[in-house]
């Protein structure tokens, strides 16, 4: 008996596994994937804040606000930003970065506009807001069709199945925010592309928009509208 319980304590206690190595760079820095990959190129070169998933996250309302409109009334507004205005595409959506703090103007500018009482298809992330991080420039993520399979009004990949991808891609250092869009009142950049001219022409395509939609609808889907009498 002494025996058996002499080679019972000689058994060694089972190991406890051992914990899977959590998703991130390796050693040294090295990006692990795609992912890690982009999150170093946002907050090691561009300075800029992001949240950690599949796709990460950036942060908005620190170094950058966002307008995120229909992808063909963003178009029309291309001409009002600088050349090193960053914009994204996103299914049928372009998000267009603009100064941080333009998402708490946004109400004024459209009410100072007289666009405040009609709806607008015209959205803005700000403070506490997060924006899915496009890939990298010249880095394909699963989704997205190649810019000769795919073009948005004329310009650059169409991203598809959620995939978001950039039209006109930031900028090293700091040269993002010198360009991006905002009201001088607030203490934009100096030479920074007009704010309050963005947001007319984004909030007159988004109407046009909308009424060719429900233009473009059958009647019946129309709802019920009140006969109008002359």
């Amino acid at each position: 008996m002494a025996g058996s319980v002499s080679a019972i304590s000689s058994v060694p206690l089972p190991r406890r596994p051992l914990d899977p190595v959590p998703p991130g760079p390796r050693a040294g820095g090295v990006p692990d994937g795609p992912e890690d990959g982009a999150r170093h190129w946002y907050e090691n070169e561009l300075g800029w804040p992001t949240v950690p998933g599949r796709p990460p996250m950036l942060v908005t309302g620190v170094r950058f606000d966002v307008l995120d409109v229909p992808a063909e009334a963003g178009a029309h507004a291309l001409r009002h930003l600088g050349p090193g205005s960053p914009v994204a595409l996103w299914g049928e959506r372009m998000r267009l970065l603009v100064a941080a703090g333009s998402a708490e103007e946004l109400p004024g500018v459209l009410e100072w506009l007289e666009w405040r009482g009609l709806a607008l298809d015209l959205r803005a992330l700000g403070t506490g807001g997060l924006m899915e991080a496009p890939a990298r420039p010249g880095e394909a993520r699963s989704g997205a069709l190649p810019p000769e399979r795919g073009r948005a009004a004329g310009h650059g990949p169409v991203p598809v199945q959620g995939a978001a991808v950039w039209l006109r891609p930031p900028g090293p250092g700091g040269e993002a925010e010198a360009s991006l869009p905002a009201l001088p009142a607030v203490g934009g950049p100096t030479g920074a592309p007009d704010l309050v001219r963005l947001v007319d022409t984004l909030a007159t395509h988004c109407h046009r928009v909308r009424l060719r939609r429900a233009n473009a609808r059958p009647p019946a889907c129309r709802g019920n509208q009140p006969l109008a009498f002359s």
